[in-house]
Formats: C-alpha cells, sequence, structure tokens
C-alpha cells in the first residue's frame, strides 16, 4: 500500500490504533490529545483525522461516533510505525528455555506445551503446526539416454520416492552419438549424485557448476532448469496437525468475538477445517525467492470468511534451516502487533534451535 503520510498524520494514526487496542472504543480527537499529550490543537487533530478517513485507513462506526483503524490503518501502523517488542521476545525465550526441555518431551508434547505458553502470554489464539513428516532428501541422481535429443532426469529421494523430468536438448551443429552421450551421461550423474547426496530438493539452486568443466556447459543451464523445476514440486507442503491453545480466554476477554453466529464459524474453523488454515500459517514461497520473517494477515486480507474480522501473525520454524512447521497468533484486527510480532518470531526461533538440536 503507497499511501504518503506527514510527520503529524502518521503521528495521530498511530495514538488512534493505540487507543482502540486498548480501549475497544472509538476515539476523537479531544481524548488522543489528553491521552498523547500531542501538543496540538484539536482542530489540527480533526484535520488530520478527516485526511486519514478519506485515505481509508480510519472510518467512523457511526454518524455520532468517534473513529476507528480500517484494516488498511492496522496494515500503515504494522508495515511503518512500529517495531517488534524486544521485552516481549526476550521473555517468550526465557520463558520456553526454563519450560520446555526438548530431551523431555516428545515433540508433539513439547509444542503442545509452546503453544499453551504462547496463548497464556499473549491472550490470544496460539497456532503451532507439527513439523512436517519428512524433508526430502536425494539418494541419487541418474540421467538416462531417452533418444537422441531427448534425457531423462530421475531423482531417488530418501525415502526411495522417484521424480523425473524429461529434457529436450539443444540443435548441435555436430549431433553427440549415442554411446558419447551415454558416457557424458553417466559422467554427469555421478557428478550430480557426488554433489547433491544427503541434500534437501530445496538446496538445488545452490550447486556451483564451475566444477563441471567447460566440455560439459551445454547441460549446465538444461539440468539447473530441470533441478529448479523438481525443487518447486517439493515446496508444497503436506499439512498437518494444527494445535490450537487459548480459544475459551480469547472468546472471554475479547469484545469482537461476542457475537454466537461468529464463534461458531470460528470454531468450525479450527476444529474441522484445518486444511483451510493450514497454508495461511505454514506460507511457502518459490525457490530463490525472498521469505518473510514474519508473515501478518489483517482482516479482510485473511482469504476465509471466519476470520476477515480476525488478525493471523505467524512465523515458520526450521530443522536445519528447512521450514517445517509454523507459530501463528490468532486474534482480533485490535491486536498488539508489536507483542504479537515478537513473540511468535521469538517462538519460532527457539523451536528452529529445539528441531535442529533433536536431529
Amino acid at each position: 500500500m503507497h499511501i504518503k503520510l506527514s510527520d503529524r498524520q502518521q503521528q495521530v494514526l498511530w495514538a488512534t490504533v493505540r487507543h482502540y487496542v486498548a480501549t475497544a472504543k472509538p476515539v476523537g480527537s479531544g481524548a488522543l490529545i489528553e491521552e498523547f499529550n500531542l501538543n496540538v490543537s484539536s482542530a489540527t487533530v480533526r484535520n488530520a483525522m478527516g485526511r486519514l478517513e478519506k485515505a481509508g485507513l480510519l472510518y467512523q462506526p457511526h454518524t455520532s461516533a468517534g473513529r476507528v483503524p480500517s484494516d488498511s490503518g492496522y496494515r500503515i501502523y504494522v508495515d511503518h510505525l512500529i517495531k517488534p517488542s524486544d521485552t516481549i521476545a526476550r521473555q517468550v525465550d526465557q520463558l520456553l528455555s526454563d519450560q520446555l526441555q526438548a530431551e523431555t518431551y516428545s515433540v508433539d508434547v513439547l509444542l503442545r506445551h509452546a503453544a499453551q505458553i504462547l496463548s497464556n502470554i499473549s491472550g490470544y489464539i496460539a497456532l503451532v503446526t507439527l513439523p512436517q513428516s519428512r524433508t526430502a532428501h536425494l539418494r541419487h541422481v541418474q540421467l538416462v539416454q531417452v533418444d537422441t535429443r531427448r534425457i531423462m532426469l530421475v531423482v531417488v529421494l530418501d525415502c526411495y520416492e522417484t521424480q523425473s523430468v524429461l529434457i529436450t536438448l539443444p540443435q548441435l551443429d555436430t549431433p553427440t552419438d549415442p554411446e558419447s552421450l551415454d558416457r557424458e551421461l553417466q559422467i554427469l550423474s555421478n557428478f550430480l549424485t557426488q554433489q547433491l547426496r544427503e541434500r534437501s530438493l530445496s538446496d538445488l539452486s545452490t550447486l556451483d557448476w564451475t566444477e563441471l568443466g567447460r566440455e560439459f556447459e551445454q547441460y549446465a543451464s538444461l539440468l539447473q532448469q530441470s533441478l529448479n523445476q523438481l525443487s518447486r514440486r517439493s515446496q508444497t507442503p503436506i499439512p498437518t496437525q494444527i494445535l490450537v491453545s487459548g480459544v475459551a480466554e480469547v472468546l472471554r476477554r475479547q469484545p469482537e468475538f461476542s457475537e454466537l453466529q461468529q464463534v461458531q464459524t470460528l470454531m468450525q474453523l479450527l476444529e474441522e477445517e484445518q486444511d483451510q488454515l493450514w497454508p495461511l500459517i505454514f506460507e511457502t514461497t518459490d525457490p530463490g525467492t525472498p521469505r518473510k520473517r514474519v508473515v501478518v494477515r489483517i482482516g479482510s486480507e485473511n482469504p476465509i470468511k471466519p476470520m476477515n474480522a480476525c488478525a493471523l501473525v505467524s512465523a515458520t520454524y526450521q530443522r536445519d534451516n528447512v521450514p517445517v512447521g509454523s507459530v501463528g497468533m490468532l486474534g482480533p484486527t485490535r491486536m498488539v502487533y508489536e507483542d504479537a510480532i515478537a513473540l511468535v518470531e521469538a517462538a519460532a526461533d527457539h523451536l528452529s534451535d529445539v528441531m535442529s538440536q533433536a536431529t
């Protein structure tokens, strides 16, 4: 979202969000001036709030009411006006370190305890996905001649699953005879197996092709494209169970969840339709694409209707630098985002350390 705000408008937006998060009540200019010591006239604040409303960042729930943040207003607030709380990050890391001992618990019990700790600290619903049951690694790579213009790249994974890609060779001025092609393919197969054995499919883009030698340059680009194709296939994760903690407390404390129909649809999503929720928590990207450390989805940014009044903050945890699960916080859009972001980031870092130490 590209909306240019003056320093005053940013200050008023920040103050409006902070007030509404704390009180769940619309706010007027006078209350902002008194609460946040803005040292400007009421007319100046009213003018700023009016401009923010025209930009779609604030709105009036009722004609005579004060203003509250819109989803777009929260987005500006999250992206530009705050930074994660160092205090919460340290608190979470200390609690998880004190209460979770990897050697004492099985992985699922450890993650259940982590979810309970996170919901207790935050007051929101904690969502923790169980780790992926496996991360595909390579055992063997073989290039097989199909005919004079086509070869098959076959990859055998650590679970003995095979994947393959058909490669069409470029037209050469001097065609390679079948026996010479077989020899070259065997050399390439040995090279690829040596380079890639025990590596994740997501690591394929890092292969150093300079070691091949100039005589194999004609294959490098084609093989790289094919390996990247296999890598992209492997990026589609298999949904696992989502551990949920803190629902009762959130429903009791947050006025946004006071309507029975909304509560019922949200509970159905959390209990019976986790397959819809899972891709939002465990967000993946294509190989080589920068991955956001923390993903924040606000209100209408969530594609699932029961979550349109919610905010979801999530971060992936890793095993040996490969994302295998995710930590999320689900609450109203009226969320303390600086705390929620710090919480899931610190928790994901801690679980990454635990998972890597357990292997």
